[in-house]
């Protein structure tokens, strides 16, 4: 019985082997060839040549998509940074100003979209546009809508504001979340607030092969931040690589301006603002008004700027203060009554900057500038010199009345 059952036992299993030659212990039932491509067409691979870069510099990215299919590459880094913009353009449906104004504080401090080297006319057609090229505008006609994702996850608080609430810096009343779709939407928009021009953004770079192989550098300013930087390739938005990074380190006298997304070389603002400040104090000011523009030249943000040279001047105004106290050149009452006219500008100046773009800032600032240039200039014609002339032959006459009138007074009292 028991050799009958040994048997019939063998005679089954190799009856089982015989008609499922392609199941093996340890193997999927579906051939391993088909299971090969089935993962190709869902999967990106992707890899860099170098892990840390020093003061910014080049990665190259490559890696392999699937045929024939276009490849964008993200890039981001894990620093983050304000963005801001203030909707107060003509709405085209109901001809009003919206007024709205839109703000994140995790924005990327460095941001890159790489295209496809196919999309170069398309990149340099929006370029063309000046001021008026859109993010939204590009993404469609590349195609790259779906794979715009790190800024799109940026939290973005939205106020309603007012023309006069806009005047005196007032951010207004906060208005409920938006969902996905628009809090993507106004994400395009603040990547174009923060950034400003297009090639600092937006690359058509990626070369990509027949067979599906891609090849694009990465390049990062010396003004780059630290940290981490993150590189996705990606086909579309389901089709993507795995997440790699690398790391950007600065060495002093380069430091990072968390405030700013930027770093900075401190040897340059520093000479520069020693030579500023004695020219500015010479002329009875801090020297911030040509300290300001001087340093949005440099490329930093024109609220950072702003907010950066307030406290600064009080260092040369501190010492301007005791020196001129020193020698008489002092008129208290007027000073006094002048500080009190610019707490209330010092109230509003911060507010309304953070409102305001970077071309309405250097508008501003180019025309005080002008007016301020203008009026020096005329004080040195002939005739307001000779007229100055008189004027201070007058002044010196009542002085002089002042200090007989005194000394008799003086003379009489004894």
């Amino acid at each position: 019985m028991n050799k009958k059952f040994l048997v019939i036992l063998f005679a089954s299993i190799l009856y089982l082997l015989t008609i499922t030659p392609s199941i093996t212990m340890g193997q999927p039932s579906q051939p391993q060839e088909a299971q090969s491509d089935s993962a190709g067409k869902s999967e990106v691979a992707i890899q860099i040549d170098k892990k840390t870069l020093n003061n910014g510099g080049k990665v190259i990215v490559s890696g392999k998509a699937p045929e024939g299919k276009p490849v964008y590459i993200e890039v981001w880094t894990e620093e983050k940074v304000r963005a801001a913009r203030l909707d107060a353009e003509v709405d085209k449906e109901t001809g009003k100003r919206p007024y709205i104004f839109y703000m994140t504080d995790e924005m990327p401090a460095f941001y890159n979209l790489l295209f496809p080297k196919e999309f170069a006319d398309t990149l340099e057609a929006e370029k063309k546009l000046g001021r008026k090229w859109s993010v939204s505008a590009l993404l469609r006609n590349t195609g790259a809508t779906a794979v715009f994702e790190a800024p799109a996850q940026a939290k973005i608080d939205r106020y309603q504001t007012t023309l006069w609430a806009s005047i005196i810096g007032s951010r207004g009343e906060l208005l409920p979340p938006m969902d996905k779709s628009e809090n993507k939407r106004r994400a395009m928009q603040l990547v174009k607030a923060k950034f400003r021009d297009l090639p600092v953004v937006f690359k058509a770079n990626v070369e990509i092969n027949p067979d599906g192989t891609f090849k694009a550098p990465i390049e990062l300013p010396s003004n780059a931040p630290p940290g981490k930087y993150y590189v996705v390739a990606k086909v579309d938005k389901d089709t993507k690589s795995e997440t790699v990074f690398f790391e950007n380190n600065i060495t002093f006298p380069s430091v990072y301006l968390d405030n700013a997304g930027r770093t900075v070389n401190l040897f340059v603002p520093f000479l520069l603002t020693a030579a500023v400040t004695t020219f500015g104090v010479l002329m009875g000011a801090g020297g911030g008004f040509i300290l300001n523009p001087l340093l949005v030249m440099l490329g930093l943000p024109h609220t950072v700027v702003a907010g950066t040279v307030m406290p600064t001047v009080l260092f040369s105004q501190g010492t301007g203060i005791y020196n001129y106290s020193r020698i008489k050149f002092i008129s208290w009452k007027l000073g006094i009554t002048l500080g009190l006219a610019m707490l209330a500008g010092g109230f509003i100046g911060p507010k309304l900057t953070e409102l305001i773009t970077l071309d309405q800032y250097k508008f501003l600032f180019g025309w005080v500038l002008i007016i301020l240039s203008a009026l020096m200039f005329w004080q040195t014609t002939p005739k307001y010199l000779e007229r100055n002339k008189k004027e201070q032959a007058i002044l010196k006459e009542y002085q002089r009345r002042a200090q007989e009138a005194a000394k008799k007074k003086e003379e009489g009292g004894k």
